[in-house]
C-alpha cells in the first residue's frame, strides 16, 4: 500500500519549482518507485496486490491545488495504466481516492482555517457542516474500503480507482 503527505496547496504562481519537485518525489515518484520494485517480487511469484491511496484532488481540478491536482490525476492514470495489464502477472493494482479524511492533518487545517476567520480554533468543526453528512470519513471507513479491495471479494478488481468521498468529486467541488 502507498500511501505519502500532503502536497501543499497554491495556484500555479505560488509553488515554487523547488516545492512542487519535493511534493512530486515524495508522493508521485515515491509511488512510482514503490511500484516498481514490489511489482517485480510480485510479478516473480504471480501474485499480488498494490493500492495507491491516491485522493479526490484527482477529480477536484481546484486551481488552488494544482500541484496536488496534478499529482493526484497523474496516480490515478498510473494506476490505471499499470493495473490494466497486470492481470497477466497474477498482480491486481487499484487506488483508493477518499476526500477529506478527519485525521490529525484535517483537524490542524481546520483548526487553522478557525483562527484565521474568527480568532478561535474552537469552532474547527463547524467548517466541516458543509461536507456531505456533515463530516469528514473516519479513517475507519477509509481503511475498511482497503481491506474489501485487499481481500478476495475484490479479486477481480484492477485498474480501477474506488473513490470515498461522499459524492464531493462528482459535482467537483471543494470545500
Amino acid at each position: 500500500m502507498n500511501n505519502a503527505g500532503a502536497i501543499p496547496g497554491g495556484t500555479l504562481l505560488d509553488i515554487s519549482e523547488e516545492t512542487w519537485r519535493k511534493a512530486w518525489d515524495l508522493k508521485v515518484f515515491g509511488y512510482v518507485n514503490m511500484c516498481r520494485a514490489f511489482y517485480a517480487l510480485m510479478k516473480a511469484r504471480k501474485a499480488g496486490i498494490i493500492v495507491n491511496v491516491v485522493g479526490n484532488a484527482a477529480d477536484t481540478h481546484d486551481p488552488e491545488y494544482i500541484c496536488g491536482f496534478a499529482g493526484n490525476a497523474a496516480l490515478t492514470a498510473f494506476t490505471q495504466s499499470l493495473g490494466s495489464v497486470s492481470a497477466k502477472d497474477g498482480v491486481r493494482v487499484v487506488a483508493l481516492s477518499p476526500g477529506p479524511v478527519e485525521t490529525d492533518r484535517l483537524v490542524t487545517l481546520m483548526k487553522r482555517k478557525a483562527k484565521d476567520r474568527t480568532g478561535s480554533e474552537d469552532n474547527w468543526k463547524d467548517l466541516l457542516k458543509p461536507l456531505p453528512f456533515g463530516r469528514g470519513a473516519s479513517p475507519q471507513e477509509i481503511g475498511a474500503a482497503i481491506a474489501f479491495l485487499v481481500s478476495p471479494h475484490s479479486g477481480y478488481t484492477s485498474g480501477s480507482v474506488v473513490t470515498i468521498d461522499a459524492g464531493l468529486s462528482a459535482k467537483a467541488g471543494t470545500f
